[in-house]
């Protein structure tokens, strides 16, 4: 059972995750005046290159399909991480922001770099710090509290505890 939980908490976190990314980056791009499809077509350009610029609504649910599936890959490698240090699993906070960090750095170094993705890795401050944000909260927040309940079960609440009544034998 515990395993099934597990299981359940990586791929639910890593869709929420995946998500709530996916929206920030659709309404960063509308902010923009970019088109959602852009986006989409974006993500899939890292398997597709240039060509899937002039994609449609196939290329487009790929590049969909390849955001959710590194969420939830993503969300496995915590659980990985997660299951070996306990203090990621006892400071949230503290582990959404270094798990956001990685998933940030190692994509924008490491993954799209080495994929097919055909605009060289950009830092601009102000885009640069609200995708960062968006990696540790929007993203790698859901991913660490539901992957860590799933391993040490949910934190406890002290306002459930019983209050004893004054005077009462």
């Amino acid at each position: 059972m515990a395993r099934r939980r597990l299981l359940v908490a990586i791929i639910v976190g890593g869709l929420v995750g995946g998500a709530l990314d996916l929206l920030f980056a659709v309404s960063f791009a509308a902010y923009n005046g970019a088109a959602p499809s852009k986006v989409f077509q974006a993500i899939a350009s890292g398997l597709l290159g240039t060509s899937a610029q002039a994609g449609g609504s196939r290329v487009q649910a790929l590049g969909i399909a390849c955001h959710f599936a590194l969420s939830v890959g993503w969300a496995a490698a915590f659980a990985v991480l997660a299951s070996r240090l306990p203090r990621l699993r006892h400071n949230r906070l503290l582990a959404a922001v270094l798990f956001g960090l990685l998933v940030f750095l190692s994509m924008r170094l490491v993954v799209l770099p080495l994929s097919a993705y055909p605009r060289p890795v950009t830092f601009k401050p102000l885009s640069t710090a609200l995708d960062l944000l968006s990696h540790m909260f929007l993203f790698a927040g859901p991913i660490v509290v539901m992957v860590s309940r799933a391993i040490t079960g949910p934190r406890p609440n002290n306002s459930s505890k019983p209050t004893p009544l004054r005077g009462a034998a």
